[in-house]
């Protein structure tokens, strides 16, 4: 298993362990309105495609192509704990247990989509085997 192939796993896992929770909270955002609604379900459907396209045909571009999806994610949430962002979601939200882990998830998915991509081919090894 080289390194790439265990940061790709990472990465859809916090692909799918976002998606799953965007999908999990669009009804309840759907209450508060459309916009935030519909965001939380275009979210679920991008990432669980991006972790899709991952699982059948790993590569640096896709891999690569996470980045901004988590890079956005993050900043919508930023804007929206700190002045809310206007029709999509208006009101500023609280910050809660469940943001918060499925924001660590999302920063763990960024670094490791931008983290140097190059690594892709250098083998893990175990402790204690020759070279």
């Amino acid at each position: 298993m080289t390194r790439g192939a265990v940061r790709t796993d990472v990465v859809i896992l916090a692909c799918a362990i976002s998606a799953g929770i965007h999908a999990a909270l669009a009804p309840e955002h759907f209450a508060e309105g459309v916009g935030a609604g519909t965001g939380f379900v275009v979210s679920a459907v991008l990432l669980a495609a991006l972790a899709a396209i991952l699982s059948l045909r790993p590569s640096e571009a896709a891999r690569a192509a996470t980045a901004p999806v988590f890079a956005g994610l993050l900043v919508a949430y930023a804007l929206v704990i700190a002045t809310g962002v206007p029709v999509l979601h208006p009101e500023r939200e609280p910050v809660d247990g469940l943001a918060l882990f499925t924001k660590a998830v999302e920063v763990v998915g960024l670094a490791l989509a931008i983290g140097p991509l190059r690594l892709a081919a250098a083998p893990l090894q175990a402790k204690g085997t020759p070279t």
